[in-house]
């Protein structure tokens, strides 16, 4: 498992230097959009997603790669409002956001090791198309708790479910750069 641990930094470092780098761009204009709305920027790449395996047609050109760095990026975005709630502006302290990146990022690993370990590694067994469907599921699943405000009788919550979205894309990700020799997804 120290290999997938490896793997797992790798892609992480790829996903933070695009959202650093869109940060500086746009500033943490993310801060003014409640989590619903996150939710449906997941739903929309998940939805490319699938189209794009369904079809094998992009008529954007985005990348599987490039929209599984989006839902993580937005996984961890969805995680960070969850903490500090929705903004009406988007001042926010560049040190600060990173640093919560960072801190759900980790977060997200220690949890994505300890399912490693209990389930054997079987995302490595998996089509990336199976895993996008696991992730589909997870934002539907998001939607509805986010639909009856929040509360659950007996499932876990939202945050749990950004997690699991976000470790999926990672898995995938790790597939993309086992097929390549360096892991360098072209980002506009």
């Amino acid at each position: 498992m120290q290999k997938t641990s490896l793997q797992y930094d790798e892609v992480i470092s790829v996903c933070r230097d695009l959202f650093s780098k869109k940060l500086t761009d746009y500033g943490a204009s993310f801060r003014v959009l409640r989590t619903p709305s996150l939710t449906d920027q997941i739903f929309i790449k998940v939805k490319s997603l699938r189209n794009f395996q369904t079809t094998g047609i992009s008529k954007v050109g985005e990348s599987e790669e490039e929209n599984f760095i989006a839902i993580v990026n937005y996984a961890i975005i969805g995680l960070i409002q969850l903490e500090k709630g929705f903004a009406d502006d988007f001042k926010q302290d560049k040190n600060e956001i990173l640093a919560l990146y960072d801190q759900f990022a980790h977060e997200a690993k220690e949890l994505m090791m300890r399912k490693n370990h209990d389930y054997g590694e079987a995302w490595r067994e998996m089509r990336i198309s199976s895993i996008t469907d696991l992730i589909y599921q997870k934002v539907l699943r998001t939607k509805q708790i986010e639909d009856n405000a929040g509360e659950t009788l007996v499932s876990e919550g939202i945050d749990a479910n950004y997690f699991d979205m976000l470790n999926y894309a990672v898995f995938c990700l790790i597939k993309f750069s086992e097929n390549k020799s360096e892991f360098k997804p072209e980002i506009i």
